[in-house]
This record gives structure tokens, sequence and C-alpha cells, in this order.
């Protein structure tokens, strides 16, 4: 009886070459950035959510249009922010614009969601990650004051780094002159519906994004104002693990309620509708 083989085990390995490498496409499969789970590309839906946490994977704004709205008619889509000496400034909004096929960080317009018409904004978190620039300000502005005059409801989606550095005090502004269009919109009688989608940070949550009548939120969204490591820095503590999440939120009374992105867009319309029928 060989109770010790003398075979020697195979350990050759499969070489990859080159060109095979080149055939195997780029994000095949992906990380959920909550649970952490590997995950194939074709698993995540055309919703772009993780099927174990329902996490959603940012979206491009025009992405989300196509996802929830139907009859979308864009506004104020040559809007740009005008030449500035910015070191560095003009290439990064180059690149955006290249990217999203967008001028600015935020696409408005008005449109219909679940049959239901609405003037729409998205911010683009791939649009230098959502930031406040003095044109996006201008935009959402616009949007409110359109509504506002034709008595419609607005739903935003907010997605933000925060107030561009680049443009300084004249990013801050943003801040106090859309929620001055807000207010005046609310003062109509009008109903404002925000969506706090990952991530919503800065002063995006320190003005409108926390101004809605009703807040709504993708599961898992990462919200809040300065960052955690920040935080953490001032106070000397170490924060809860799911502090900033929207989990968190629902839980304080910031949020009104988390929505899983398939379901987001009926949830829309029946909330909309509901008001509608009230006046």
């Amino acid at each position: 009886m060989d109770l010790f083989s003398s075979k020697k085990k195979d350990n050759t390995k499969i070489k990859v070459t080159d060109a095979v490498r080149d055939r195997i496409p780029d994000g095949l499969f992906l990380a959920c950035p909550y649970c952490g789970k590997q995950i194939y590309n074709k698993e995540l839906g055309d919703y772009r959510v993780c099927p174990n946490c329902d996490y959603g994977f940012r979206l491009q704004a025009r992405e989300r249009v196509a996802l929830f709205a139907t009859d979308f008619v864009e506004f104020d889509s040559e809007l740009t922010i005008d030449q500035t000496d910015f070191p560095g400034y003009q290439a990064k909004l180059d690149r955006a614009k290249k990217q999203t096929d967008m001028k600015e960080s935020v696409l408005t317009g008005s449109g219909r969601i679940a049959g239901e018409q609405v003037d729409l904004g998205i911010m683009d978190s791939y649009f230098m990650m959502g930031s406040l620039g003095s044109k996006t300000g201008e935009k959402i502005t616009r949007l409110f004051e359109h509504a506002t005059e034709n008595k419609l409801p607005v739903v935003l989606f907010t997605a933000s780094g925060g107030a561009r550095m680049q443009e300084g005090i004249n990013s801050l502004m943003q801040m106090a002159k859309v929620s001055a269009a807000v207010a005046a919109h609310q003062e109509a009688g009008l109903l404002y519906l925000v969506v706090l989608t990952d991530p919503t940070t800065g002063g995006v949550t320190a003005s409108f994004a926390m101004q809605g009548d009703v807040t709504l939120a993708e599961p898992h969204a990462l919200v809040g104002f300065a960052g955690a490591r920040v935080i953490e820095s001032t106070i000397h503590e170490k924060l809860p693990k799911d502090f900033q999440r929207v989990e968190t939120l629902l839980e304080n009374g910031f949020v009104d309620k988390i929505v899983k992105r398939q379901d987001m867009a009926e949830m829309i319309g029946k909330i909309v509708a509901m008001h509608q029928q009230e006046g």
C-alpha cells in the first residue's frame, strides 16, 4: 500500500498574456461601497443596485432621467461658468463636461414621474463631485422660479461634495440664493420633494437639501456636513459605524422615508398626486 505518493503536484501557473489581458473588460466585477460584496456587474441591473444590501451605485444625471422621467425637457442647457484664472480649474471643467455631456453639475428641466408633471433637478456626482458652483446655484434657482410661476412641484435629487472652492465666495452665496427661491416656492403652497443620494454633503446639506416638504433617501446614502475624520479630530471621539448614513438620519427625524431606487418613481408619483389632490 502506497501511503506516501511520490507524485508531485502540478504547480504550473496559467500564463496570461498581454493580448488576453487586453480582451478582459474593465469593471466586470465591482465591490459594493457599503457592504463590500463582490458583484458581477450584470447583477446590478438597470437600476445599479447591490443585490445584497440595496445600496444604489452612483448614477449620472442623464442615466437617472432615463430611469425615472418621461417627456423630459431640459432647462438652461448652455448655462456654464465664465472663464476663470484659478489654476487648473478650466481643465477640470473641460473633463467634467466631456464625461457627463453637461455644462454644469446639475441637470434641470420639466417632465413626468409616474405620470405626474414636475419640475426636476438632478445633481451629478460625476461632474466635479456635484460641487455647488455659481452656475449650479443659478440653474437650481431658475428651476424653482419656473416651478413657482407655473405652479408645479419640484423634485430635486441631491448629490454633492459641497461648495466649489475654486469659485470662493460666489459658490458659498448660492446657498442663500437657492434657499430664497425655495422659500418663495413654498410660500406659494407648492410641493418641494428632496431625494438624498450618495453622497450629499457640505453646503448643499446645510441649505436646500434639508429644506424640502418631504425628504426621501436612497438606502445607505452618506449625508452630512463635515467629513467624519474632521469631526473626530475636533471632538476627539470615535463616531458610530453608521454615522451620517440615512438610516441614522431617519432615526433622528431628518429623513421621512428610505426608498429603494427601483421603487422611487412610484413613491414620488404617489406623493405628488396626493399633494395635488389636497390643493
